[in-house]
């Protein structure tokens, strides 16, 4: 190879490095199944959703820790078929935008508030998994008569952590642990999800592989660090009396997530189940058995007969 063609071979390989490095977690990542819609709720933040299906109710679906709006589809499929559906990608996560967000409950509520008010939606159920199961009952306890019903599935919020238990939970979850993830660290986290991981969750997988090229991944794992002590530092059990709306919690009878192992390794998934429900007045409980934290994806089918079985009385 003469010095011209090893110079332009240089410049070609630095102008695909160069333009790799500035793809963004957006550009990464696998296209939606649904349109992709967008939405601007304040001067710094565009959200991401996908938005189908009809009906008099408007289920919005909010995603779980370190996930995104397809962790919906599944359960998203069956209920659009009676429901309009909103499925949005929370600050910081998706295709929503990446910046310098506190991660705080009370944000997220104002986020989803912020949607619910620019999209003009009259009869909203909000239907939240995992993390945004407390998201969602932080945005009715904050916004009282708003939602006459409310979905929460493996519920995070009624496990329950001491100050010192929830400092160490803090520590250990640090951007280099969250950034710096091996592929096979990922796999392994994935699993744990799940009773049985289906085939159907490998897109997810690579999909948060390739994030690990992004220019904002940083900023991806800063919103899960952040989100993780939002969760820790705006806790809502002691407020679960205070919810009035007719509410669905449905747990994994095999969730190896909640309650924590380490923490608490006596503590059973039903114990918290029934713990937190019973706090709420007007609740139904559901234990899935063969089901792990992934509800929406280890038992799709199951979920969405519950759900709609709830809607329908």
């Amino acid at each position: 190879m003469n010095a011209f063609n090893l110079a332009l071979a240089l410049s070609i390989c630095l102008i695909s490095i160069v333009a790799s490095a500035q793809n963004s977690v957006a550009d990464v990542i696998k296209p939606y199944q649904y349109q992709t819609r967008f939405i601007k709720v304040d001067d710094t933040t565009k959200i991401a959703y996908i938005h189908e299906g009809t009906g008099e109710r408007t289920l919005i679906m909010i995603h779980g820790l370190a996930t995104y709006l397809p962790s919906w589809y599944p359960v998203f499929d069956q209920l659009k078929t009676s429901n309009q559906c909103i499925a949005l990608d929370l600050p910081g996560y998706g295709r929503s935008s990446k910046g310098d967000y506190p991660g705080t409950m009370d944000h997220y509520s104002d986020v989803l508030i912020r949607l619910i008010d620019e999209l003009e939606i009259r009869h909203p159920v909000l239907v939240g998994h995992s993390m945004g199961a407390q998201v969602a009952i932080t945005t009715v306890l904050n916004n009282s008569g708003l939602f006459e019903e409310l979905v929460l599935l493996a519920p995070a919020g009624f496990e329950t952590f001491s100050e010192q238990q929830a400092n160490w939970l803090k520590s250990v979850t640090t951007l280099n642990v969250i950034c710096g993830a091996t592929d096979d660290q990922i796999r392994t986290n994935w699993s744990l999800n799940f009773f049985k991981m289906p085939g159907s969750v490998e897109f997810m997988i690579r999909d948060r592989l390739k994030m690990k090229e992004a220019s904002d991944f940083q900023l991806y794992g800063q919103a899960v660090v952040r989100s993780v002590s939002g969760m820790l530092d705006g806790p809502v059990f002691d407020r679960l009396s205070e919810l009035n709306t007719r509410t669905l919690v449905v747990y994994g009878e095999n969730d190896a997530l909640i309650p924590n192992k380490y923490l608490h390794p006596n503590l059973t998934i039903r114990e918290v189940a029934e713990s937190g429900s019973a706090q709420i007045s007007d609740a139904s409980l559901a234990l899935i058995p063969e089901c792990g934290h992934f509800i929406t994806y280890d038992q799709p089918e199951q979920v969405s007969k519950i759900i709609d079985s709830f809607l329908k009385e």
